[in-house]
């Protein structure tokens, strides 16, 4: 059996929600132009934020590396060549600006590039200048003989004489692979402070 009322109230709903979406389709392209541009708004502050970042990423970057290549830094050293003055695992306190001007002084502790392995660092101790002449004796040798450190290098052996491998073994060392001065102990705390002088004894050129 038919309903000519119930036929007619659902043909009313049908039409009313059609109405409903074209007007929503209508609002949606009012709403096109509003929402390019938000679209592009977001974008851009999106963009801007990015590079933003990285150019402050590269900024830091640039004043991190100039920081360590030129004024200083904390290193960790390793190795027993520098016992008992410098421990393996002791962090101490390096600056760059005493190799930049030339400030580098018998008895300073230096760190350099290891002349026989560019890849690795050294702590040694200063014990000759250009045109100093040390005597000096290799662990393995009876008799002590001399050695002349040539104009731009400088004579490094290790605290602990028994242990180093230094200019003894590879001669002169560039001054140009000196790439800082350790000053400063600040690990371990019971031995926080300035570095002691060597244990050796003071050594003057050709002594």
């Amino acid at each position: 059996m038919r309903c000519p009322f119930w036929e007619d109230y659902c043909m009313s709903v049908i039409w009313i929600r059609a109405e409903e979406v074209k007007h929503l389709f209508m609002s949606l392209g009012h709403l096109g132009p509003w929402w390019q541009s938000l679209h592009r708004t977001m974008l851009r502050g999106i963009l801007g934020k990015t590079f933003r970042l990285v150019g402050y990423t590269i900024q830091y970057a640039c004043i991190a590396h100039c920081t360590f290549e030129y004024v200083g830094g904390v290193v960790m050293c390793s190795g027993p060549s520098m016992e008992p003055t410098i421990q393996n695992s002791d962090i101490v306190c390096a600056e760059n600006l005493s190799r930049h001007f030339y400030g580098i002084q018998r008895g300073d502790i230096v760190i350099a590039k290891s002349p026989s392995d560019p890849k690795s660092n050294i702590c040694k101790r200063v014990i000759g200048l250009e045109g100093d002449k040390i005597l000096t004796s290799h662990p393995s040798d009876f008799f002590k003989s001399h050695n002349y450190v040539p104009t731009g290098h400088v004579w490094l052996e290790g605290d602990n004489l028994q242990n180093s491998t230094d200019s003894r073994y590879y001669g002169p060392v560039p001054y140009g692979l000196i790439r800082g001065r350790i000053f400063f102990k600040i690990w371990p705390l019971s031995d926080f402070g300035f570095l002691r002088d060597s244990p050796n004894g003071h050594r003057s050129p050709g002594d």
